[in-house]
């Protein structure tokens, strides 16, 4: 039996075809059967050795895989443009097409709206092969104009969530998909991400330093000390409403908008078939309510892959949000694209306006700050920007000007004749340019003295008295006194107590009294108390730059605590606030019971790990909140990415590297890198010891010898 298996298999190995002919001329002279040696080892290590050798072999890439498109790292690809449009931000782009056909930027895209679908950051290697085919046949209908925008039942990708067949849907359910508002499909938002990345870079390297909002680093809080640090002096202010513009535009202005830098004509193309492509709403009067008997429904579980919805805080802080703020553009089936195409259009309107800013500046020599011709934003004293000195009746005029989303805000220094002249040209330009009547209500001119709210802040002027005497070189008094003018920029106490009212923390508005919050009822103290905190965080953080920043979140501090004290005393029948704050404290950090108040065995079950641990109500005594931030801010200043693009930029210029070899070679400055260098060439020459000027400056024969004998040169860099 031993030897029928051995010839068996001699003559497996030797006649088959599926072994190689390396592995037959290592292996079958062996496999004798007069060998009383051989045995069934042998022919197990000529298996072992013939499926190790094929697997050591790596499988040729596949062609039709669509992961071989991906030659570049997407970030690195996004850098490059960020690069390229800043480096020539006056170029006229063409060739955004070639950005368009890079699968790195569609499988990015993917991934972010993945994000946004799931709620949980998507890998690339966590992609499946599937979805990037998909991908790819998304990528391909939108370079042969086979994309439609809108789509409800056809789709070439669709989101890791949306598990329907649509193939077996009903009619009744078709109908309803076809005629009622749904959200944006999920190929929809791919295509908007990708035209977002690409158009991006473009705009942000040619957008005016006076637009905020709808732009990465320039928030609300960049443009309040944009505020306080250049609209000091000024005393007519002219407020301008053009949120009507964020509601929508034709689409060829918008077109003739995005084309004045932008030349591509597949991209354009994109554009204008999201904005002309009809988007199906259902209107209210449509939908019929069947008013049913309410039923108790069972709380739903969220899966993992869910999106969490945001939380109370987080809802509660969004109703703080200011006018200037909550209208966010969403024009036809651009998506994340509209805030952009927005402030596309009003540049525009920015531009025009730093054009005035130049015509309006008349300087003064009698001025003690503007006196220059150029125009310079310097003020006197850059540690103190808001305070400015008083300059008789002939001082300089000149105007500034700042927007934020819709809103802007314009300041004038001198007689209100000029702000009126500009009114009037500024009425004309939003006619021609937008079709946009504004009339003398929409663009009203206040006076400093009665304070201007912009961003839920009122700006204010108080008069200073400095007690300081300024003297020059010899010692001469110049003035004993100067009076001067103080920019002052407050939260508005009225304003923060109307959007309570609109949250229904509290009722009245001279005298308010707060109100339970009922919608935190069934939340654990614990739990309750955390989110609180969190919305007081918050708000500290709003009022960071509000000169009663103490005041204010105080004040927000005792509207919530008296909310979560009336809660629980209708919670825990404790009848009365007073008798919360004697049992649970000033900041509520003691568990309350529903009978006897604290809980005896608490502590206990607290080091046990069996509750949860209480937190305090936070700035709940004035002391306990945080100063104002007067931080200077700079002049000509730019968001961090920004500054670090420009000085890459600066940095990879083969003029500025010359500069700065030079420089140093002028001021005797050398680096340690050339410094080891010229050791190690006085080393193997076995020279003399050179003096510092002559090691510090070195000569072209050093830096010819310094290229010779490399192998020796890192051996003696060592030693030394």
């Amino acid at each position: 039996m031993h030897r029928r298996i051995l010839l068996s298999s001699y003559r497996v190995l030797q006649f088959s075809s599926f072994f190689p002919a390396k592995i037959n001329a290592l292996f079958i002279p062996e496999l004798s059967i007069c060998n009383p040696r051989n045995n069934g080892f042998t022919v197990f290590r000529a298996f072992m050795y013939t499926s190790t050798h094929s697997n050591s072999h790596r499988r040729a890439p596949d062609p039709n895989d669509p992961a071989t498109l991906m030659k570049e790292d997407s970030i690195s690809l996004c850098c490059k443009m960020w690069i390229d449009n800043f480096r020539e931000p006056d170029k006229t782009v063409n060739n955004l097409t070639d950005y368009l056909r890079r699968f790195e930027l569609w499988v990015l895209a993917y991934q972010k709206v993945s994000a946004d679908d799931t709620g949980a950051y998507m890998p690339r290697s966590a992609i499946t092969r599937p979805s990037l085919e998909d991908l790819l046949a998304l990528r391909n209908a939108v370079l042969d104009n086979r994309f439609k925008w809108g789509a409800r039942l056809e789709f070439f990708i669709k989101s890791p969530r949306d598990k329907t067949d649509y193939e077996s849907l009903s009619k009744r359910k078709i109908k309803a998909i076809l005629t009622t508002t749904q959200p944006s499909a999920f190929q929809d938002r791919i295509v908007q991400e990708v035209l977002f990345m690409i158009l991006e870079p473009v705009y942000e390297a040619r957008f005016s330093q006076k637009s905020f909002a709808f732009r990465p680093g320039r928030t609300a809080h960049t443009a309040l000390r944009v505020i306080r640090r250049s609209f000091a002096g000024y005393l007519w202010y002219i407020k301008g409403d053009l949120s009507t513009v964020l509601d929508g535009m034709k689409v060829g202005m918008v077109i003739s908008a995005l084309m004045r830098d932008v030349r591509d004509k597949k991209v354009v193309d994109l554009i204008k078939a999201a904005l002309t492509t009809p988007v199906v709403t259902t209107r209210p009067d449509d939908v019929e309510k069947k008013k049913t008997k309410r039923k108790y429904q069972k709380k739903r579980v969220l899966a993992d892959d869910e999106p969490k919805p945001d939380p109370y805080w987080l809802e509660s802080f969004f109703g703080f949000a200011p006018e200037e703020a909550e209208k966010v553009p969403s024009w036809g089936h651009c998506g994340i694209l509209s805030p952009l195409l927005a402030n596309i259009c009003l540049d525009e309107l920015d531009r025009w306006m730093e054009g005035k800013i130049q015509e309006f500046y008349r300087p003064s020599k009698n001025d003690v700050i503007w006196n220059s011709p150029d125009g310079e934003v310097e003020q006197g004293n850059t540690s103190w920007p808001e305070f400015v000195p008083t300059s008789g009746p002939d001082k300089t005029r000149k105007i500034d000007y700042i927007r934020f989303g819709g809103h802007i805000l314009i300041g004038v220094r001198g007689p209100r004749a000029d702000a009126a002249t500009l009114r009037k040209q500024l009425s004309e330009f939003c006619d021609q340019k937008y079709m946009l009547k504004l009339d003398n209500e929409s663009l009203p001119i206040e006076h400093i003295t009665k304070g201007i709210m912009f961003l839920d802040h009122v700006l204010c002027r108080r008069v200073v008295y400095p007690t300081l005497r300024y003297t020059a070189t010899g010692g001469k008094i110049i003035s004993e006194k100067g009076v001067g003018t103080l920019l002052s920029v407050t939260a508005s106490l009225k304003q923060c107590i109307r959007q309570f009212r609109k949250l229904n923390f509290l009722k009245g508005d001279r005298d308010p009294d707060p109100q339970p919050c009922f919608r935190m009822f069934h939340a654990t103290q614990a739990h309750t108390n955390a989110q609180m905190n969190k919305l007081l965080s918050t708000m500290v953080e709003w009022f960071r730059y509000a000169d009663n920043r103490k005041k204010i979140v105080n004040f927000c501090s005792y509207i919530i605590r008296g909310s979560l004290a009336k809660l629980y005393a209708a919670k825990y029948k404790l009848r009365s606030r007073a008798k919360v704050y004697k049992i649970g404290s000033r900041t509520l950090s003691r568990p309350l019971k529903e009978k006897k108040g604290q809980s005896p065995e608490y502590h206990n079950l607290l080091r046990m790990g069996l509750v949860e641990s209480i937190d305090g109500l936070m700035y709940t005594r004035m002391s306990l909140v945080p100063e104002t931030d007067y931080t200077p801010f700079p002049v000509a200043w730019r968001p961090n990415h920004e500054k670090a693009l420009l000085e890459y930029i600066k940095l990879s210029d083969q003029k500025t590297l010359e500069e700065q070899q030079n420089c140093l070679k002028e001021q005797g400055l050398i680096s340690p890198q050339d410094y080891i260098s010229m050791l190690v060439w006085n080393y193997k020459r076995n020279a003399v010891p050179v003096d510092q000027k002559s090691l510090l400056l070195g000569t072209g024969e050093e830096k010819d010898n310094e290229s010779d004998d490399d192998d020796d040169e890192g051996v003696h860099a060592a030693e030394i």
